[in-house]
Order: C-alpha cells, then sequence, then structure tokens
C-alpha cells in the first residue's frame, strides 16, 4: 500500500525526551537530572491542582465534549466569552485543528522562523506549502518582508508567537495591528505570555475578524504533561472547529487540574513572579561570561549564542554527561551555535553556572 507522499516525506518532529529517558542515558537517578530543555514550570502545578487530581471522581466517565466547565473558568480568567473558547490537548492540537479546518491540499501558510516548530510540521502534515519570511537578525519579523510574501502568495493563515519560541522577543502590537489588515487569519501564539508583563491579546479575539490567539496551561501551571490549552476564536469559526474537533480531545484529569489552577491565582502569580526574578539573574549571569551572548527574552528561557573557543553542541553534550544538566542546542539557519535555556529554580541555576565555570574558559 502506497502512502501520499507528502507523508512519505514528512520531516520528523524532535521532541524533548522526559525525565526517566534521559536519566538512563547519563547514569543518573531522575531526580539528579537538571533538566533546562524544554522550557517548563521547575515548581508544577499548584497544590490544588493536585488534590483535584487525587479527588478524581469519574474517571471512568467520558470526558464533557465542550469542556463547559473548563470554558467557563477560562472566560472568568480571560474576559472572553465562552462561546469564543475552544479547549485542546495542548495548544498543539488547536494549532493542528486550525489547518485543518482552513487549509486545502496545496494552500499556504506564512511562518517567520526561527520559531516554534509546529507550524511548519503541521503545514506539512495537512499538506499545505509553508512560506517563510525569516526573522531579523534581533529576531524582530520582517514586516515589509511578511506583506511583500503575502501579495506573491496570498496565504490563508501566518502564524506568530508572542513571546517567540526560542529568543523570547515580543510583537509590537502596532505590527500586530497592521498585519490583521490583511484578509487572512492571523493566528497568534501566547504560550509564554504571562512571563512577558505585557498585556494579552485575547481581550481583542471577539472584536476581530481573522484573529486567533492560543494559550496553554504548560508554562504558567506546570501542567504540560497534562496537554492542556485552549484558544479564543471568531465567532464565525466556531461551529466548524465543534464540528471538527476530537470528540472528547480534553481528559477529565487535564480538565480537572487546569480549572483547580485557575482558582489558584496566588500560586500562578507567584510562579510568575519568582520565574520572572530568576530569568532576570540567570542573563545577567549569563552575560558576563565572555563566550556566551544570551538576547534579553520576556519568556521563562533565555536564548545564547555560543562563541569560540567554546563549542555549542560539545558544551550541550558536556553539560550532559559530566553534570547532568540538559539544555537545548540549536544549529539551523538563524540559530547557529545556539543553546536555549530554560529558567529554573535557583539552585539549579547555581548548579549550571557552577558547570559553566568548571570549563575554566572564562
Amino acid at each position: 500500500m502506497e502512502l501520499p507522499s507528502h507523508i512519505t516525506s514528512l520531516p520528523p518532529y524532535t521532541p524533548i525526551e522526559p525525565f526517566e529517558v534521559l536519566s538512563a542515558r547519563v547514569g543518573r537517578k531522575p531526580e539528579d537530572i537538571i533538566k533546562l530543555d524544554a522550557n517548563e514550570n521547575p515548581y508544577g502545578m499548584s497544590p490544588r491542582a493536585r488534590q483535584a487530581l487525587a479527588n478524581l471522581a469519574y474517571g471512568h466517565i467520558y470526558p464533557d465534549p465542550e469542556s463547559r466547565v473548563l470554558r467557563a473558568a477560562l472566560s472568568r480568567f480571560t474576559g472572553v466569552p465562552a462561546e469564543n473558547l475552544l479547549a485542546g490537548a495542548g495548544a498543539d492540537e488547536l494549532i493542528d485543528l486550525i489547518m485543518r479546518v482552513v487549509l486545502s491540499p496545496g494552500d499556504c501558510i506564512l511562518n517567520c522562523p526561527p520559531t516554534f516548530g509546529m507550524y511548519a510540521f503541521d503545514a506539512d502534515l495537512n499538506n499545505a506549502r509553508v512560506v517563510n519570511v525569516p526573522r531579523k537578525a534581533d529576531f524582530s519579523v520582517d514586516v515589509e518582508g511578511i506583506l511583500t510574501a503575502f501579495e506573491q502568495h496570498r496565504p490563508k493563515i501566518i502564524f506568530l508567537s508572542s513571546p517567540n519560541n526560542p529568543d523570547g522577543s515580543l510583537l509590537p502590537p502596532p505590527v500586530l495591528q497592521k498585519l490583521l489588515a490583511l484578509p487572512c487569519l492571523i493566528v497568534l501564539d501566547e504560550a509564554y505570555i504571562e512571563f512577558a508583563g505585557v498585556p494579552s491579546q485575547i481581550s481583542n479575539v471577539p472584536m476581530a475578524n481573522n484573529l486567533i490567539v492560543l494559550r496553554t496551561f504548560s508554562k504558567l501551571a506546570g501542567l504540560a504533561g497534562l496537554r492542556v490549552g485552549y484558544g479564543a476564536f471568531p465567532t464565525w469559526l466556531m461551529p466548524t472547529l465543534w464540528k471538527a474537533k476530537q470528540p472528547y480531545n480534553v481528559n477529565v484529569a487535564a480538565s480537572a487540574a487546569a480549572i483547580a489552577s485557575l482558582e489558584d491565582p496566588e500560586y500562578l502569580d507567584w510562579t510568575v513572579r519568582t520565574l520572572v526574578t530568576e530569568r532576570e539573574r540567570l542573563f545577567q549571569s549569563l552575560a558576563r561570561i565572555p563566550w556566551l551572548s544570551p538576547y534579553p527574552s520576556s519568556a521563562n528561557f533565555i536564548l545564547c549564542r555560543v562563541s569560540p573557543p567554546v563549542n555549542a553542541a560539545e558544551l550541550k553534550a558536556d553539560l550532559a554527561q559530566k553534570h547532568g544538566i540538559f539544555i537545548r542546542y540549536f544549529n539551523k539557519p538563524g540559530l547557529t551555535d545556539c543553546i536555549r535555556i530554560s529558567v529554573g529554580k535557583p539552585e539549579q541555576t547555581d548548579k549550571l553556572l557552577g558547570a559553566l565555570r568548571d570549563l575554566a574558559i572564562w
């Protein structure tokens, strides 16, 4: 049996591996691993979320296909009417869902790399064309390049993230407003917005006709392992999304933990403040290392360019093998010789900096 050519040629997405796999690889116990490679929240879920999971009563019953209780809680949290909200198994599911309902084979999306890899991956999966408009050297979007590419290719969707992964830069609101004037959907991924100290654009979705804003519980609420995210969508698109989504896409455990997290705003606020404070300390410390050039970040991670005499790939390997510290390494256009470090707890930062000092190069 022959598979479709766009599937057989699909480039694989490289996911980050969990504690037990990493610990086995370097011969360390999971509790001895310092995992700073996936932008996870090191403080984990709130005590209320843990209690909600412990008290889970209906794990044997299919979940609400409309996630009504969760969407009501999200409406209170965001100020967006529940009728414009859709929950998903992570924002990743919603990215794919958007493409499945909007794109026909051969249609085009516009992507601004370096950025989150799932936009291009899901476009390939849906047999769409990807037009890339690379970001500038400072990782800001090339607005004029986007406008030119739009005229040439007429993409149905433009994907943008703010803060952008992997560099943590913000999309200026005037740029977003300029792009919203284009006759296409603008998908704004705000997975890290809580760490940015700026307002979300999500409240603007009901008034706009072509804006989608995606958010997640993975970073803010420490629920990455439960896979729960959400999006705000234009009213006209909601009926189609309801028809096309998997009926039981958000499981009861993820839903219960997400609702309980929203009921614990003090914990969420504390987590954000703590990580932002540690981000600034980490940035200042990394900036003092001569062979590292960290980029200012509004997220819970810091991207650094690595310069000679240090090799970025060897640095990643040495930190893992010798110290049990895992970071992300990049070597692709726009990210040559780069590493990305998630913001951890203060003691994890201290161990990372100690390991970097062991290199005895600075």
